[in-house]
């Protein structure tokens, strides 16, 4: 039987303890390596080279987003199934364009993770459920209807252009201000005061915004 060697990258110790409990079911599942942050993610990549990778978006250092932009390039032939909690638009749009394989929602991993996996063997590619109206509405679309206009965007301050890219990366209040070093009301202030200055309304614009500005790109060199 040909095993399926699996990496699991995911900063939560519990959330892999769980995936490995999904997939130690499956006699030809092999997990060869498991990551805490996205630059851990792209090591075991480059160096075990594992038939799948199943990928977190919300992780320390580089996000999954940047991890999986690094994978396709130092391991091409790694395919990716991201597992998430965010069913954002935007993400899923970023990371099929990444040429991510899956894309699963962390809540429905108990009766879906392996339907994606099993997918991803015979060549498909595997979306959650929930969000086929949205891959549906990506391609139907002439143009995504246009965010507003960014006419203060001059506005914003170094400290809430880097609050607006932390929460565009999927930190929560406490973790971008641990980061930074301050309060947690602080922040939410600050990602209050950039939604009103730009306009936005939602975390979905809130993303596309970031990813028009390319707010999101590589903060560090990949290792």
């Amino acid at each position: 039987m040909t095993q399926l060697r699996v990496v699991i990258a995911d900063d939560h110790a519990v959330v892999r303890s769980g995936l490995r409990l999904i997939l130690g079911s499956q006699p030809d599942i092999e997990i060869v390596g498991e990551a805490a942050t996205g630059e851990e993610a792209i090591r075991q990549a480059r160096s075990l080279r594992p038939d799948m990778i199943l990928l977190d978006i919300a992780m320390p250092g580089l996000n999954g987003l940047e991890a999986a932009r690094a994978i396709r390039q130092e391991a091409p032939e790694v395919r990716i199934v991201v597992l998430t909690m965010y069913d954002d638009e935007a993400y899923l749009r970023e990371f099929l364009q990444l040429g991510a394989a899956a894309y699963v929602l962390k809540e429905a991993a108990d009766t879906e993770l392996l339907a994606a996996i099993r997918a991803v063997q015979r060549g498909e590619p595997f979306i959650y459920p929930s969000l086929t109206r949205q891959l549906i509405d990506l391609y139907l679309k002439q143009a995504q209807p246009p965010l507003p206009v960014d006419n203060h965007e001059a506005e914003l301050s170094p400290r809430e252009t880097e609050v607006l890219r932390l929460v565009a990366l999927g930190l929560t209040g406490q973790q971008i201000a641990g980061r930074l070093l301050i309060s947690a009301s602080t922040v939410e202030t600050h990602r209050a005061h950039v939604m009103e200055k730009l306009g936005l309304r939602g975390r979905a614009q809130l993303v596309r915004y970031a990813l028009s500005k390319g707010l999101l790109q590589d903060e560090n060199p990949h290792p």
